[in-house]
């Protein structure tokens, strides 16, 4: 059980959530490190189910309000209480000169969740670790300068590609009330928050890797007959980075002789739109939309599957995936792999070996799903090999060492230490 006055205090923008299971991981391993931590969250759970990692873990959650308007009395409270901590002079002024570049209802939200964290932390706690660099860093950021703490943040995918590249510097500066440190877990991602960084040492590569315990070893797959259905599934959020749209592009330009049937595991904003875009291509009746799946419901069907496929691609707003754990997780299940080229992928996926990476362009999607369906030997020696490395060069087991040594570096600091 967590102490009433742990050392750390990690802040998540929403918990639990389905989608962010490489969260939970990590604060698992954590704790299994030893690490006595509260969480703390800007948002309230909006799934309507648990991961079973969520429940292995042992620490307070506690929330922050969502929107400041919904308890006025806790965050008025909470700001005339900060005005009394040392450095609230100088968090006012960061986020004054923050405001004016980003006036915006979300930048002022964090101001004042940031007044009700500093001023509701334990007395014993000697730093913030944020998940994300975008908004949770922020609110980290404005309490840490209040209370005179050291911070630092893991940052991932959309939070590096769509924040501003004058926040980034200022999260990453000493100058700026940066953060100790911050890791992020692809090195395309690390490469480009360190050309960020007045210390390219600030910004870690840590992977998240698989904690394969959790996972049953692969199922022993036989070559799929060429006159049986060929089942193909995705697991991803249904928004423009997934590229289910050009998926499903390509389904239409799959030839009539090829039976198939496709399974989709997650929600999202575009689920009505894809789901009219696939009656009006006539591939609707080969679709199964099954929602937000836990972790057992996702393994069960990846282990059924053929094909495991994510068009992953670049949203219009730069937003981009950087390694998808549920490529790491197909790969646990050898079950093979179709992706695109974009971002970290690459760093996994080595294309013609792993898996193929093709471009998010329905006629080249097709292409490699007829190619994939039409040999079953060479798709599954693609599979044995992502397996493979999974195993080698993906386990858990390194990054978690790497960023437990950093966060005890962290809690032992004084700011400026």
């Amino acid at each position: 059980m967590t102490s009433q006055n742990p050392p750390l205090a990690i802040v998540v923008k929403g918990w639990p959530r389905l989608s962010e299971t490489f969260i939970a991981q990590e604060l698992a391993a954590l704790e299994d490190s030893g690490h006595d931590f509260d969480i703390w969250s800007l948002r309230y759970p909006t799934d309507k189910k648990r991961h079973p990692l969520h429940d292995r873990i042992k620490a307070r959650v506690r929330y922050l309000p969502e929107y400041l308007y919904e308890d006025p009395e806790r965050v008025w409270r909470a700001r005339a209480a900060a005005k009394a901590l040392p450095g609230y002079a100088e968090a006012y002024r960061v986020w004054r000169a923050d405001l004016a570049r980003d006036l915006t209802h979300n930048r002022i939200r964090r101001f004042g969740q940031a007044c009700v964290l500093a001023t509701e932390l334990p007395e014993g706690t000697k730093g913030l670790y944020a998940h994300f660099m975008h908004t949770p860093s922020s609110v980290a950021r404005y309490a840490a300068i209040m209370r005179g703490l050291p911070w630092s943040f893991s940052a991932h995918a959309k939070d590096i590609w769509t924040s501003d590249e004058w926040e980034k510097r200022e999260k990453l500066s000493a100058d700026t009330h940066g953060a100790v440190f911050g890791a992020t877990c692809t090195a395309f991602g690390a490469e480009h928050l360190r050309e960020m960084a007045d210390d390219a040492a600030r910004v870690d590569l840590v992977y998240h890797g698989l904690d394969l315990t959790r996972f049953p070893a692969p199922p022993k797959r036989a070559l799929r007959d060429s006159a049986s259905p060929f089942h193909m599934m995705s697991v991803g959020r249904l928004v423009e980075k997934k590229g289910f749209d050009r998926l499903i592009a390509a389904f239409a330009g799959l030839p009539a002789d090829l039976d198939w049937h496709w399974t989709h595991i997650g929600g999202g904003s575009l689920k009505d739109t894809l789901s009219a875009q696939a009656e009006d291509a006539g591939v609707a009746n080969r679709i199964t939309w099954r929602g937000a799946c836990d972790q057992p419901e996702v393994i069960e069907a990846m282990r059924a599957a053929d094909l495991f496929v994510l068009p992953s691609r670049i949203a219009e707003d730069g937003d981009r995936d950087g390694l998808p754990n549920v490529l790491m997780e197909a790969a646990s299940q050898m079950l093979p792999i179709l992706s695109t080229p974009v971002s970290a992928i690459p760093e996994f996926i080595e294309s013609g070996t792993h898996g193929l990476l093709v471009e998010d362009d329905p006629a080249r999607l097709a292409s490699a799903i007829c190619e994939l369906s039409a040999e079953p030997a060479r798709t599954q020696a693609y599979a044995a090999a992502a397996y493979d490395r999974l195993v080698g060069e993906f386990g858990m087991a390194p990054g978690i060492a790497r960023l437990s040594a950093r966060l005890t570096q962290l809690t032992q600091l004084t700011r400026g230490g």
